[in-house]
C-alpha cells in the first residue's frame, strides 16, 4: 500500500488571482504559487488580498520549499507576505525568481529564503518530492508546468498556459513530455527518480487553468498583436505613441520594440517596474532592444513626437499607476494630448473594467486617440480556451482531474469539458479554497478544510481583518453620526451636551432642524438614566447609541456608523 498524498488548496480556486496550493507528501509541504489578487471595488482603501496563511505559519516547520510556474503578481507577489513569518527556498526559472526578487528584497527578506533557478525539463529531488519542470507557453516567459512523481502515481500541475504554435520565443507547450507522463513511467526512467514504492504508469491526478474555460475555440497567437501593433504605428506616423502593458509581458515590449525600430521611433519606459523588468530581461539576454534604440524617459518631449514610443504601466487603470497619472494630468514626464496615440495592450482583469474605463475617458479628456482590445486586435490572451483544455485532457489523459485558477464559474465549465472528454464524473472533483484533498490507492476524495479567507493589505498592514473592512463600507455607502456627551462621573450628572455630528449621512448646513431634533431625543433618553447609572459610562454610551441610531433608521431608512463620544470630567 503506497502513502497518500494531500493537496491543500489556500486560493485562486473561486476568484482571479491568490494562487496558492501546497503538496503533502510524507509529512513534509511543497507550495505551488504563492500569489496575491488586486482589491475589488468593495473593498474601500486596500492595497493588495492575500491567502490565508495561518495554516502554513502553523505548519512553517515542515514547509520543504516552494515551487512558482511563473512571475506573475497573482503566482509569486505574495512570498514576500510569507517568508516574514516563514522561512523556505524558492525553486523557478531565472526570470520568475529575478521578478520575485524584486518585491523580497524591498521588504528585507533576502536572508530567510534562497534563491534556486531551475532549467527547462529539469528532475530535481527536493527533501520526498520529486519536482520535474515541464515548459509552457504563457504571457510571462519560461513558465511552468509542474509533474510531480510520488508514491501515489504522477500529480501534474499545468500552472497558466496556453497552445499557441508560433510563440515570440520559440518555447512551446511540451505536449511530447506531457503524452510521455501520460503513456508510461518507468522507476528510473531519468536520473533523480526516486526508487521504491512509487506508481508507474500515466498521470493520476491533473490540475489545469481554467481562466478561458468559457471561451470556445483557440486563444490567438502572441505574434499575432506584434501585426497589429505595426499597423497602429504605420497608421499614425506623426503622433507619439504610448503603450501600456503588463511590465511582465516581456514579449509584449519586445514586440512594441520591434514595431517602434521599424517605424523609425525610439523607446522610452515609464514605470518603475517597467524600467526594472526591462532591464532585468535585456539583462538575461530575453529581451532585444538595442542601446541605440532606448532614451530616458525625461528626453522624450526633446523629441519630435512622431519619433518616440512609450512603453507604460498601468493598462488595468491603477489609480497611482504612469497612465493613470497621464490621463489625469498629473505626469511628470508626459503631457499628453491631441499628438498622443495610446494603446491599451491588455484586457481588464475582472473587477478592474471601471477603472480602466476612467482611465480611457481621461484620455479621451486630453483629446488623446485611445485604442484598446475592443477596437483592434492589440491583446492576445495567455490563458488556454477551450479547444486547448480539450488537448491538455487528451494528452494527459489523467485518472483524475481538479479544475483550478478560475471564478466558479469557470472551474465549472472546466469540469464539464473534463467529463466530455472522457474523465468519469466521479472522478472530477469541483474544489474552493480551504479545501483539502487526499490521493491513496482507492481514488481521490476531500480530506477536511484549512483556513482559507482574505487577508487584506492597507499599506504596511497586513491584517486589518473583515471588521475593518465592513467598517470602511459602511462609512463609504451610509457614512458616520457621531454624538458628543461630557458627564461628570462623581456628581453623576451630564454637564454637556449631546452635540450631534455627521458625515456623510446628511449634509450637516443644510439639515440643521434634523439634527437639532436629533439632539433633543437623545437629550431626552439621557435624562431618564438616574445619578448612580451615569457613572457607568458604558451605561451612557449604550443609550446614547441607541436612542440616536432608533431616530436615524426612523427619520432616514438609513443606517450611518453611530459613534458616541463620551468624555468624562
Amino acid at each position: 500500500m503506497s502513502d497518500p498524498v494531500r493537496i491543500i488548496f489556500f486560493g485562486g480556486l473561486g476568484e482571479i488571482g491568490r494562487n496558492c496550493a501546497a503538496i503533502e507528501i510524507a509529512g513534509r509541504l511543497m507550495l505551488i504559487d504563492v500569489g496575491l489578487m488586486f482589491p475589488d471595488t468593495d473593498m474601500p482603501g486596500v492595497d493588495l488580498v492575500l491567502p490565508d496563511f495561518t495554516y502554513l505559519r502553523e505548519n512553517s516547520h515542515r514547509i520543504e520549499g516552494a515551487v512558482i510556474t511563473h512571475g506573475h503578481e497573482d503566482h509569486a507577489g505574495a512570498l514576500s507576505y510569507l517568508l516574514a513569518d516563514c522561512s523556505f527556498p524558492i525553486y523557478s526559472s531565472k526570470l520568475t525568481l529575478g521578478l520575485a526578487r524584486h518585491r523580497i528584497d524591498e521588504a528585507g527578506l533576502l536572508d530567510r529564503t534562497k534563491l534556486i533557478p531551475v532549467e527547462d525539463n529539469e528532475r530535481r529531488k527536493i527533501g520526498p518530492f520529486d519536482v520535474e519542470f515541464i515548459p509552457v507557453t504563457h504571457s510571462v516567459p519560461h513558465a511552468f508546468a509542474i509533474a510531480f512523481h510520488t508514491p501515489q502515481g504522477i500529480v501534474l500541475h499545468t500552472g497558466d498556459f496556453k497552445l499557441d504554435l508560433t510563440p515570440i520565443d520559440g518555447r512551446r507547450t511540451e505536449l511530447s513530455r506531457i503524452g510521455a507522463l501520460a503513456a508510461s513511467v518507468a522507476s528510473g526512467e531519468q536520473k533523480n527518480v526516486a526508487s521504491g514504492g512509487q506508481k508507474t504508469g500515466g498521470i493520476r491526478l491533473l490540475l489545469s487553468d481554467s481562466t478561458n474555460a468559457e471561451e470556445p475555440g483557440f486563444t490567438p497567437s502572441e505574434s499575432a498583436v506584434g501585426e497589429v501593433l505595426l499597423e497602429c504605428f504605420r497608421d499614425h506616423p506623426d503622433k507619439r505613441i504610448v503603450v501600456a502593458c503588463f511590465a511582465s509581458h516581456i514579449h509584449r515590449v519586445q514586440q512594441v520594440a520591434n514595431a517602434a525600430i521599424e517605424s523609425g521611433r525610439v523607446i522610452a519606459t515609464l514605470g518603475l517596474s517597467m524600467l526594472k523588468n526591462v532591464r532585468l530581461a535585456r539583462e538575461m539576454k530575453l529581451l532585444n532592444i538595442p542601446d541605440s534604440a532606448l532614451i530616458p524617459i525625461e528626453d522624450v518631449n526633446k523629441l519630435e513626437p512622431g519619433k518616440v514610443c512609450v512603453v507604460s504601466t498601468g493598462s488595468q487603470g491603477e489609480p497611482m499607476s504612469a497612465l493613470a497619472r497621464m490621463a489625469a494630468g498629473q505626469s511628470k514626464w508626459l503631457e499628453v494630448g491631441d499628438e498622443d496615440v495610446v494603446i491599451l495592450s491588455s484586457h481588464p482583469i475582472p473587477g478592474n473594467e471601471t477603472s480602466v474605463g476612467k482611465v480611457i475617458d481621461g484620455l479621451y479628456r486630453r483629446g488623446v486617440e485611445v485604442i484598446h482590445s475592443g477596437l483592434a486586435r492589440v491583446h492576445a490572451s495567455g490563458h488556454a480556451r477551450q479547444q486547448e483544455l480539450k488537448t491538455m485532457i487528451s494528452v494527459a489523459k489523467p485518472e483524475f482531474f481538479i479544475p483550478v485558477h478560475g471564478e466558479y464559474r469557470h472551474l465549472t465549465h472546466h469540469a464539464r469539458i473534463a467529463a466530455e472528454m472522457g474523465v468519469p464524473l466521479n472522478n472530477v472533483l469541483l474544489c474552493e479554497d480551504g479545501d483539502v484533498v487526499q490521493l491513496t490507492d482507492s481514488g481521490l476524495d476531500f480530506d477536511g478544510e484549512v483556513p482559507a479567507g482574505y487577508l487584506y493589505v492597507d499599506g504596511s498592514s497586513s491584517d486589518i481583518g473583515r471588521g475593518v473592512l465592513r467598517d470602511r463600507q459602511v462609512l463609504a455607502q451610509e457614512g458616520v453620526v457621531m454624538v458628543v456627551v461630557t458627564v461628570d462621573v462623581r456628581a453623576g450628572k451630564i454637564v454637556s451636551g449631546p452635540v450631534i455630528h455627521t458625515r456623510g449621512w446628511v449634509y450637516a448646513p443644510e439639515a440643521e432642524a434634523l439634527l437639532a431634533e436629533a439632539q433633543v431625543i437623545v437629550g431626552k433618553e439621557l435624562a431618564k438614566i438616574n445619578p448612580e447609572a451615569i457613572r457607568d459610562i458604558e451605561n451612557v454610551r449604550r443609550t446614547a447609541r441607541k436612542a440616536l441610531g432608533s431616530f436615524v433608521d426612523q427619520r432616514t431608512r438609513r443606517r450611518p456608523m453611530i459613534v458616541p463620544v463620551i468624555m468624562e470630567i
